[in-house]
């Protein structure tokens, strides 16, 4: 099972948007794929067609991480009604804000790696969308993790804060999970024409070399259109989610990768 959190530091840069483009592409390749929503916006919970508040949430799992409340908590994404496959859920909520503390206890540090430890054996891929910050859910998210993908877009303050990502990543790699890897970032809502984020992508291509994860992806209508009918890209008709859906094909080419390596190594 591969464990792979999405993160940013910055909001509003579609980190949910790339969780969601992943979880299409395992759904397509017929992965059995579990999404965890730790965002308290929930958004990934309704972009894979679940009514947020009618279920047990992440914020029940954490506190009771008991076996029975963890199967419980688990629901089926609504992208499987009209097609096969395995796409679950542990739903966000707003409530898991009281579990986004600056400091955690080492116990509370590894509860979701605990969690996740009880359903390995059920699932191929699992993705965990993280708040837009570095306080206690994300850094419990990571050390569950085996990779973390940085999500950003070509701005100033976003290169900033990829910088800032990168550097917690390391410190927790060193301090608390040594297995912990950063996948790369991926440079989102790009428009080709723009200048400045011509500029940008280039900066940080100096800063951050083979860690910017190529194909970049461009602003494309499509895939908030997906979003907003809670159907996955790989569904939607029309060229550009064609295009869309096969960068993210690639991006999930990618985990395997260097899940493939690191347990060769």
């Amino acid at each position: 099972m591969r464990v792979v959190s999405v993160s940013s530091l910055k909001g509003g840069v579609g980190k949910t948007t790339v969780t969601l483009g992943l979880a299409s592409a395992a759904f397509a390749e017929g992965l059995r794929t579990l999404v965890i929503d730790m965002d308290p916006q929930s958004d990934a919970s309704t972009g894979l067609d679940v009514i947020v508040g009618k279920h047990l949430n992440i914020a029940d799992v954490l506190s009771q991480p008991r076996t029975s409340v963890i199967r419980q908590s688990i629901v089926t994404s609504g992208w499987t009604k009209s097609h096969r496959g395995t796409v679950h859920l542990l739903l966000g909520s707003p409530q898991v804000m009281r579990f986004d503390t600056p400091t955690l206890t080492k116990r509370e540090i590894w509860r979701l790696e605990e969690i996740l430890a009880s359903i390995e054996n059920d699932y191929d891929l699992v993705l965990i969308d993280c708040p837009p910050s570095l306080n206690g859910l994300t850094r419990m998210a990571w050390t569950a993790s085996d990779q973390v993908i940085v999500v950003t877009e070509p701005g100033l303050f976003s290169v900033a804060a990829t910088q800032r990502a990168f550097k917690a990543v390391d410190e927790l790699r060193r301090g608390v999970s040594p297995r912990l890897k950063p996948l790369g970032v991926v440079v989102n809502r790009v428009r080709p024409q723009s200048i400045e984020h011509q500029f940008r992508i280039n900066e940080m291509r100096e800063l951050f070399g083979s860690l910017v994860i190529e194909p970049i992806f461009l602003e494309r209508a499509t895939l908030q259109q997906a979003q907003g009918a809670a159907t996955p890209i790989h569904l939607w008709p029309g060229e550009a989610a064609d295009e869309t859906a096969r960068d993210f094909t690639r991006l999930l080419g990618l985990i395997h990768r260097e899940h493939d390596t690191a347990r060769r190594s």
